[in-house]
C-alpha cells in the first residue's frame, strides 16, 4: 500500500515537471531572443547567428525541450563526447553514447555563463532567510494576538485586533514592500538606521569579501509578513472562538481547571489543524510572493535573480529557479501531510 501510494506521487510530481517544463518553453517563444541582449550594438547577422548556434538555439523548440528534459533527469543519455562540463554523475559507455544517474543539471547561465545550480543555490538560501523570517514573525505574533482575542470575545480589545487583521489582509505584500522602504528605509532613516534596500550578503568597505547583512533582513520579513499574520490571527481567532463553546471546555471549567490552562492545555490542541493547514498554504505563498518584494528591496533571492534573467532573456536561470519553487512546493505538501497525520493520528486510516 504504502509502495503505491509512493510511486504515486512520483508520477505526480514528474507529469508536473514535465507540464512545467513545456509551458516555460512555450512563453519563452513569444519573447526575444538572448542573442539580441548578448549582440548588444553588434547587430550584424553572422554574429548573431553564432551566438544561436552556441547557446543551442538554432535547434527545433520540440527537439530543445527534449534535450532539457534530458539535462534535467536523474538518468540521461548523452553523446559519448558531448557530456556537458558541470554535469555530476556517473556514466556506462555503450558504443558511441554515455548513459549514466546523475544530479539534475540545471545547464549554465546565457549571461554570465556560471552553473545555474550554483546561481540557484546562493539565491535559494536569500529567499530561505526571508521566507523563515516573515513566517516566523506571522506565527510569534499572529497566534498569540487569535488566541487573546478569542478569550476576549466582542471586548474593544478583539474588535481592534479584528480590524486592524483586516487592514492586513487587504495589502498586497508588494504594496508594503514599497511603503515600508520609503517610510522606514527613506523618511525615518534617521532613527531605524535601515536602508531602502540592500541584500543579506554585500561586499564590505575596502571590497576584498563579502559580509552577512542580517539588518537587512528586517524591513523585507516585515512587509512579506504582514498578510500571514493578519490571517493567522484572524484564523485562530475564529478557531478558538468556535472551540471554546464545546462540551469538553465547559466541563473542565466546571472541575475547576483554570482558564489558562482550558485555553493552552484543552482549545488551543483542537483548534491546530486548520492553523497547520493554513500555515502549509502560507509558506508555499510566501515563497513566491517573496519574488516581488525580493526585487523591490534588491534582496538577493531567487525572486531577484529570476526577475533580472526574465528582462535578460536568460532561459536556463528561470527554468531552474521555476523548477526549484515547484520541487519545494511539493516538500512543503508533503511535509504538511505529515504534520497532519501527527496532530490528528485519526487521519492516518482516514
Amino acid at each position: 500500500m504504502k509502495i503505491n501510494k509512493i510511486r504515486n506521487k512520483i508520477a505526480y510530481f514528474s507529469s508536473v515537471i514535465l507540464g512545467l517544463v513545456l509551458v516555460v518553453f512555450l512563453l519563452f517563444q513569444a519573447l526575444p531572443g538572448p542573442e539580441q541582449i548578448l549582440s548588444g550594438q553588434r547587430t550584424d547577422k553572422a554574429t548573431t547567428d553564432a551566438i544561436v548556434r552556441d547557446l543551442g538555439l538554432d535547434q527545433p523548440s520540440w527537439k530543445q525541450a527534449l534535450l532539457y528534459i534530458n539535462d534535467i533527469s536523474v538518468i540521461s543519455v548523452y553523446p559519448e563526447d558531448r557530456i556537458p562540463e558541470f554535469v555530476k554523475g556517473k556514466f556506462l559507455n555503450l558504443g558511441n553514447y554515455a548513459i549514466g544517474i546523475k544530479f539534475p543539471y540545471l545547464r549554465t547561465s546565457f549571461q554570465t555563463k556560471l552553473p545555474v545550480n550554483n546561481l540557484l543555490g546562493e539565491a535559494f538560501i536569500g529567499t530561505v532567510l526571508l521566507t523563515f523570517a516573515a513566517m516566523f514573525l506571522a506565527l510569534i505574533l499572529g497566534i498569540p494576538l487569535g488566541v487573546w482575542a478569542a478569550s476576549r470575545k466582542d471586548s474593544r480589545w478583539d474588535r481592534g485586533i479584528v480590524a486592524l487583521s483586516t487592514l492586513g489582509i487587504s495589502v498586497p505584500s508588494f504594496f508594503s514592500a514599497m511603503l515600508f522602504s520609503w517610510l522606514f528605509g527613506f523618511v525615518y532613516r534617521e532613527y531605524t538606521g535601515l536602508p531602502m534596500t540592500g541584500s543579506w550578503l554585500e561586499l564590505n568597505s575596502d571590497g576584498s569579501d563579502r559580509i552577512m547583512k542580517l539588518s537587512h533582513l528586517i524591513l523585507p520579513a516585515l512587509a512579506l509578513g504582514i498578510r500571514p499574520l493578519a490571517v493567522f490571527i484572524q484564523l485562530t481567532r475564529n478557531t478558538m472562538v468556535d472551540v471554546l463553546v464545546l462540551d469538553f471546555i465547559k466541563t473542565a471549567q466546571a472541575k475547576g481547571v483554570s482558564y489558562k490552562k482550558v485555553i493552552w492545555k484543552h482549545a488551543f490542541p483542537n483548534a491546530l489543524n486548520p492553523i497547520v493547514t493554513s500555515i502549509g498554504g502560507w509558506f508555499s505563498s510566501l515563497l513566491a510572493g517573496s519574488f516581488f518584494t525580493e526585487y523591490i528591496f534588491q534582496w538577493k533571492g531567487m525572486g531577484k535573480v529570476s526577475i533580472e534573467a526574465l528582462q535578460q532573456s536568460d532561459f536556463p536561470v528561470v527554468m531552474g529557479a521555476v523548477l526549484l519553487t515547484a520541487c519545494l512546493f511539493f516538500i512543503i505538501h508533503q511535509f504538511t501531510e505529515w504534520l497532519y497525520v501527527w496532530i490528528d493520528p485519526r487521519l492516518k486510516h482516514g
